[in-house]
């Protein structure tokens, strides 16, 4: 078989994730849910460009799901993600969640579900490329130097390679 240079893969997920914006802009409009629907949308909480709580993130640390049904306000929309104020034990929470983090989207009023390829953080992979951190200075006093693996001596601050960070093609 050929290799895919079109990507169909990501064009599709990206096709089905407008299927979740068009849905939440229609009930952004309306303030509610039409009939008996609802969703249950599950999202990775360390995806770059979530917003939530400490508590909500230490509570739920890779992923949690939410229920948009009775209760919720303030949802706003945009082409790459959304917004929602819901309450957990009575506690206000505004939520911030860009629509590449979400995982999953449940309407159990039609069973309909979609799924997508997030993966966690320990899923993976990263390349051999190291990443080093490097000691901040105290306040007056001078940066210490750190190590390189090669055994040369580099200054806080060196070019850090971020190899491991980038898409693969």
């Amino acid at each position: 078989m050929g290799q895919d240079h079109i990507r169909y893969d990501i064009l599709a997920q990206d096709a089905l994730r407008g299927v979740i914006r068009k849905v939440l802009t229609e009930v952004g409009a309306t303030g509610r849910l039409p009939g008996d629907h609802h969703f249950f949308i599950t999202f990775l909480t360390g995806a770059p460009g979530v917003r939530i709580s400490q508590h909500l993130k230490t509570k739920y640390p890779e992923q949690m799901t939410i229920v948009i049904q009775h209760q919720f306000w303030d949802l706003k929309i945009t082409e790459s993600q959304f917004e929602i104020g819901l309450s957990f034990s009575d506690v206000p929470e505004k939520l911030v969640v860009p629509f590449n983090a979400i995982r999953g989207f449940y309407d159990p009023s039609v069973n309909f579900e979609l799924e997508f390829d997030v993966p966690l953080a320990d899923e993976e992979e990263l390349s051999s490329s190291e990443i080093t951190a490097y000691p901040v200075p105290v306040e007056g006093e001078e940066a210490p130097a750190a190590a390189a693996k090669d055994g040369e001596e580099k200054k806080p601050g060196s070019v850090v390679s971020l190899d491991a960070f980038r898409k693969k093609q």
